[in-house]
């Protein structure tokens, strides 16, 4: 029928050996497996969403709550002397 491929006849025996492997409960019971560790990958990534988003949303509170703190002014410098061009005579 199939030159050089598989015939009907060589799909129907490498079924039955995956079947007599896995087994008709084996394989269901692996899909279900699967499909519970996909469940609980979903389940993990919305909770870490979540938890970023309530960290986000109590850092915003936190920084609304807290008053700004002043910022004191600087000291009131003194008036500097401008210096004279002549040296000062009285000095000894």
């Amino acid at each position: 029928m199939f030159s050089g491929g598989f015939s009907i006849w060589h799909w129907l025996i490498v079924g039955l050996v995956v079947l007599l492997l896995f087994g008709k409960g084996r394989f269901s019971d692996m899909m279900g497996d699967v499909a519970k560790g996909l469940k609980n990958f979903k389940k993990g990534m919305s909770e870490d969403e979540e938890a970023a988003e309530q960290r986000r949303l109590t850092a915003e509170r936190a920084a609304q709550a807290a008053p700004t703190p002043a910022v004191p002014a600087p000291p009131a410098a003194a008036p500097a002397a401008e210096p004279t061009a002549e040296p000062d005579r009285n000095q000894a």
